[in-house]
């Protein structure tokens, strides 16, 4: 039930930033592929740094979009601008920073 809620209120802002539902299916699908295969597929970090909700509890969504479009110079974190748009890359710092359950 609590899993249904997240989903619900990610897809609900997700149209909140004109972004359709099979979009956000696709970057959920980035975001565990891509992304896992640095921060790992759990998101608990590996190559990078863990990016649960609880390892990115208090930070702003706007700059987690900054840090996914440009990446982080002197790291491995590349800049996804290319590829993302603003709007995407701030739906994805919110799907990061939701609780999920399993």
């Amino acid at each position: 039930m609590a899993e249904a809620v997240v989903i619900a209120a990610l897809a609900m802002a997700g149209a909140a930033l004109g972004i359709a539902s099979e979009r956000q299916a696709q970057l959920e699908h980035m975001v565990v592929q891509d992304c896992g295969s640095c921060h790992g597929l759990t998101m608990k970090g590996g190559l990078g740094r863990p990016i649960t909700p609880g390892a990115l509890a208090g930070r702003d969504p706007g700059v987690l979009a900054a840090i996914i479009l440009d990446g982080v110079p002197g790291t491995a974190m590349p800049p996804w601008r290319p590829l993302l748009t603003p709007a995407e890359a701030q739906w994805i710092a919110e799907y990061l920073l939701k609780e999920k359950t399993e």
